[in-house]
C-alpha cells in the first residue's frame, strides 16, 4: 500500500511535468490542454479559483463531496481509511444511453507541500480490492491517473488543475470528438469553481 501510495502521487506529478501540453480551449477562470502519447489522451484543466489554497485542498480531498459539483459521480463511499493521507472510495457513475452504469474502487492520495513552492495534491488511481468485485449491474472501470495539484496564487487565490489521463475505455464518456467533450469539461469545471468559492 505504500508503494500504490507513492506510485500515485509520483504519477500525477509525472503527468503534470510532461512536455507537449496543448491549450485547446481558454475561457474566463478556466484553460483546457490536452496531451496525446499513443492510444492515451490525458487532459488538463486550469481553474482560477479565489479562495486559499489549503481550503481548496481539503475540500477537493474530500471525495464525498464530489458529487456536489461533478454530475459524473452517481454516488460515492469510503470502503477503507488506509492512513490519514489516503482513502479508498467505491464510486459509482450515471448509465450513458444504451451502457450499464459504470463504477470504481479509487485510492486517493492527499498530500500537503513540503517546500513553498510545491503544490497541494489529490491523486487518484483504481485499485482492485478483493472484498469489491465486479457486479454485473455496473461495468467496471479504471482510472490510470487523475487528480488536482493546488498552487496558491496569494493568501485567498489559488490555481486549481485537474488532470485525468484517460484510457480508451473512459474516451467515450468524453464524447465522440473533442470539441463535444471540451464543452462537458468546461460545465463540470464550471460546477467546480462554483462549489469552491
Amino acid at each position: 500500500q505504500a508503494y500504490l501510495s507513492r506510485s500515485n502521487v509520483a504519477a500525477l506529478a509525472q503527468l503534470a511535468a510532461k512536455p507537449g501540453w496543448e491549450i485547446t480551449r481558454t475561457l474566463d477562470d478556466i484553460k483546457i490542454w490536452t496531451h496525446e502519447e499513443g492510444d492515451v489522451l490525458s487532459f488538463k484543466v486550469e481553474m482560477q479559483v479565489k479562495i486559499p489554497s489549503p481550503l481548496a485542498f481539503s475540500l477537493l480531498s474530500d471525495f464525498k463531496l464530489r458529487q456536489e459539483w461533478d454530475k459524473h459521480f452517481l454516488t460515492c463511499k469510503v470502503l477503507q481509511a488506509v492512513s490519514g493521507e489516503e482513502k479508498i472510495y467505491y464510486v459509482t457513475s450515471p448509465p450513458r444511453r444504451g451502457h450499464k452504469p459504470r463504477d470504481f474502487v479509487v485510492l486517493v492520495s492527499r498530500r500537503q507541500p513540503c517546500k513553498p513552492r510545491e503544490p497541494y495534491t489529490v491523486a487518484v488511481r483504481s485499485v482492485t480490492l478483493r472484498a469489491v468485485p465486479p457486479s454485473p449491474e455496473f461495468s467496471r472501470s479504471e482510472i490510470l491517473c487523475a487528480g488536482f495539484q493546488i498552487h496558491r496564487k496569494s493568501s485567498s487565490s489559488c490555481t486549481v488543475c485537474y488532470f485525468n489521463q484517460a484510457t480508451p475505455g473512459v474516451m467515450p464518456y468524453l464524447a465522440a470528438n473533442l470539441a463535444g467533450s471540451s464543452k462537458s469539461i468546461e460545465d463540470t469545471a464550471l460546477e467546480c469553481i462554483k462549489f469552491l468559492e
